[in-house]
Formats: structure tokens, sequence, C-alpha cells
């Protein structure tokens, strides 16, 4: 049988070829909801990256000092704003946040490819942490059941905590891979620009009925089985 990772390498390949047909001439705007730890670094990179981002918060002066701080490339906007003029929204809030958005902003989101980063886990009393859904469940996959009409989703950018999102976004000689997951091949290539200019080298495992692997426990998340940062070389290696 495959290892999880000879999959991952395969549907790489696989991607790379569909990307060359769709990848977009143009950089889509980005909108980051949400200004937690990964929403925080996820515009901080994509600035060191030279891609404008508008940040979003419920709380609109969190947004404005954070785009203060990022420089000319940032702009703070109230979520609703940022929502319409963006093309791919970065929903880097708790999973049941997320929910809740799409249900807010059923009729703006319409025909926006969202990017989901979420893990649905929550503390366990122990220092650790526990899943929130079932064992066999995944974030992605239930949310790309609740997503408006023509909103396609992406499971991205969540699989590595926030410290080595941070301390490895543009690393040298090799960037560190990032995976990803979508189901429309469509967006293949505005997703892994996306990744790209965080500062990671994108791998595509499939469609969305793979996000489970890319989720918090599961076999390519950093607090899974994976277990760590690797480049695209050490993939190969381990597979």
């Amino acid at each position: 049988m495959d290892s999880p990772l000879d999959v991952a390498l395969y549907e790489q390949n696989e991607s790379s070829t569909k990307t060359k047909k769709y990848m977009s001439t143009s950089k889509s705007r980005v909108a980051i909801i949400g200004l937690g730890n990964i929403g925080r670094i996820v515009a901080s990179n994509l600035v060191k990256g030279n891609r404008e981002v508008i940040v979003a918060s419920h709380k609109l002066k969190d947004a404005t000092a954070l785009a203060e701080q990022l420089g000319s490339l940032a702009k703070a906007a109230e979520v609703l704003v940022a929502i319409r003029e963006a093309d791919i929204i970065v929903m880097a809030v708790w999973f049941n946040t997320l929910k809740e958005l799409l249900a807010k902003y059923a009729t703006e989101l319409q025909g926006k490819i969202i990017v989901d980063p979420s893990n649905p886990i929550a503390p366990d009393g122990n220092g650790g942490f526990k899943k929130i859904i079932g064992n066999d469940e995944s974030a992605g996959q239930i949310i790309s059941g609740l997503l408006p009409k023509g909103a396609v989703l992406a499971k991205a950018l969540g699989t590595l905590g926030a410290a080595s999102l941070a301390s490895a976004a543009y690393q040298k000689p090799e960037r560190a891979v990032l995976f990803y997951a979508a189901s429309d091949e469509h967006i293949n290539g505005k997703i892994e620009e996306l990744i790209k200019d965080n500062g990671f080298e994108p791998v595509g495992v499939g469609g969305i009925d793979q996000s489970i692997r890319l989720e918090a426990f599961g076999t390519l998340h950093e607090f899974g089985a994976l277990g760590k940062l690797v480049t695209k070389s050490e993939l190969k290696q381990l597979a």
C-alpha cells in the first residue's frame, strides 16, 4: 500500500500539470478574516512576499493597528467590506466561528475562493488538545457542505503551527512545504501562488476529501504523523 507521503507526491505531480493549465496571469485580491496568531502571521508573510492584503477583524481598531504595522501593502477593513473587495478569503478563525461566518456572510461569499486553515480542536484539560468532531471527520469536509452558492474551498495554511509558519517562511536554501487540498482544480494555481507568496513550497494532495490528513493529528500535519517541517526533497526521501 502506498504511504501517505507517496500519495502526496503523486498528487503533487498531478496538481503541477493542472496548475499550468489554470494559472492566473494576475494575482487575486486576498483578505484575511481573523487576526489571531495564524491570521497575523499569514498577513505578515504575504507582505514579505510583496503581496497586497486586506486584514479584517470584528474589531476594526485591531485590523487598523496591524495594517499600520505591516505597511503600505496592508489595508484594514471591516469584515463585510473585506469579503466584498477580495477574491480569496482566508478564514483564519476557529472552526466553529468559521461556520458562523459562512452563514452570516452567505450572500457576500458567493463566488469567492475560501481558504480554511482551521483545526477542529480544543484543550483536553490535561495540557493537550482533542478533536471536537468525530475522529473520522474533517473540518474541511464539514465546511465544504456549508459553502455559499458558487463559493469554492481550499484547505490550506493550517498544516503547521503558528511558530513554524512564522519562522520557516522563506527559509533557504530550500523552502519548507505547505500542503493543500482543493476539489476544484481551477483554483489550484491561485492557491499555489498564495502559498508561495507566504514563503513556502505548495504540495497538493487531492480534493477536500483528503483534508483530514492536513488537520491536527493527521498524517501530513506538523502535530500529527508527519511531526515536523519538511522540504520537498525531504518529502521524497520519506516516501
